[in-house]
């Protein structure tokens, strides 16, 4: 019996050498080819690198004093003071009639200083503190006022009662501004109405005069008062209506350089 005639598996004509080769190297190509990568996970573009290293460059140069190149004086002149756009003009604090500036000063002032004892209202609470509405010593004399402001007072008050130690000095820190702006508040309001300015040439004399006080440094009292302070401090008066800078209330002509 005669075995069954063997046959490659592959035909004769295939070279499978060549045929691996081949494949081989289709598969290399294949791996050289642009790979799609996942999201997120896509390589740094150049010009990234390039902007994040310019970056980089002018921080250091800032921050190092990189000579005058990020120098700011050496960029803009000493002085320099940008002028307005054509045709505009330099705005600042808008006028005020004087009445009104320097009540508004005072307000201030007063909410800084005499509140916390006068109260919102400045009518005291009858035992310690006194009342200032409708107080003789608050709508009289200007000189008598700012003395008590500046120095304090003790002992009977307009009314004839004392309370406690009495009302301690208020000077410290004081502007002739502040000082003309808080007397005209409570001339003027809470019910007071004498309806003048003490200005501040009037409320700089007022320091000087409380410089001058025999007992400098203590409070005064209501003899002192009757005895040396029952006058108008010395002044220029101004009308109430006078237009004035609402900061430095100075007339408002003459703030203008």
């Amino acid at each position: 019996m005669s075995l069954p005639e063997q046959k490659p598996d592959l035909e004769d004509s295939i070279n499978v050498s060549e045929a691996h080769g081949r494949l081989d190297r289709e598969a290399a190509a294949c791996v050289r080819e642009k790979r799609i990568a996942a999201n997120g996970s896509e390589p740094i573009s150049l010009w990234v690198i390039a902007l994040c290293g310019v970056v980089v460059l002018i921080a250091g140069g800032i921050l190092g004093g990189a000579g005058d190149w990020f120098n700011y004086k050496a960029t803009f002149r000493e002085g320099y003071v940008r002028s307005a756009a054509p045709g505009a003009e330099e705005t600042g604090p808008q006028p005020k009639e004087a009445l009104a500036a320097y009540m508004a000063k005072g307000a201030k002032i007063y909410s800084a200083k005499c509140n916390g004892c006068h109260g919102a209202d400045a009518k005291g609470d009858g035992a310690n503190y006194p009342s200032l509405v409708g107080s003789k010593w608050v709508t009289g004399s200007t000189e008598k006022l700012s003395m008590i402001i500046l120095n304090g007072l003790q002992g009977p008050t307009s009314t004839g009662k004392a309370y406690g130690a009495g009302m301690p000095a208020q000077a410290a820190g004081l502007t002739p501004e502040d000082l003309a702006g808080v007397i005209t508040y409570i001339r003027n309001n809470y019910g007071n109405s004498t309806g003048d300015v003490v200005t501040a040439e009037m409320a700089k004399a007022a320091l000087d005069i409380s410089a001058a006080r025999t007992k400098v440094g203590q409070q005064t009292t209501g003899e002192e008062l009757s005895a040396n302070h029952e006058k108008e401090l010395a002044g220029t008066p101004l009308d109430p209506k006078t237009m004035v800078d609402p900061v430095t209330l100075a007339p408002a002509t003459a703030a203008k350089p």
